[in-house]
């Protein structure tokens, strides 16, 4: 079971907006890094946003200024809001993050299993 499910994607023309959530699941005792990935076809995947425990965020230059990542730690969601979305945006996006999780008793790396975004021009 993977204890990651993202959530918001779809179909959007390029200038518009969409909102992805995340939500961890599942007996959860602590979160670290909260984050967003994305792959497009042919390419690596790579990061997107990501977001701290403390609320410090990090973000893709080519998303700054259109992207905010947030958290919501009392509902153990992570949230990538993205505006003025481009065809380029087009891709595959990963939630990404450390959990520790009581069935396995120490920190791990864990990846949601995507959601597509698509921006027609």
């Amino acid at each position: 079971q993977v204890p990651l499910v993202e959530s918001g994607g779809g179909l959007v023309q390029a200038g518009g907006s969409l909102r992805l959530s995340c939500a961890a699941s599942g007996s959860i005792f602590s979160i670290k890094t909260m984050g967003w990935y994305r792959q497009a076809p042919g390419k690596q995947r790579e990061l997107v946003a990501a977001v701290t425990t403390d609320g410090s965020t990090n973000y893709a230059d080519s998303v700054k200024g259109r992207f905010t990542i947030s958290r919501d730690n009392a509902k153990k969601t992570v949230y990538l809001q993205m505006n003025s979305l481009k065809p380029e945006d087009t891709a595959v996006y990963y939630c990404n993050a450390d959990l520790y999780l009581l069935s396995v008793q120490r920190f791990r790396n864990y990846w949601g299993q995507g959601t597509q975004v698509t921006v027609s021009s």
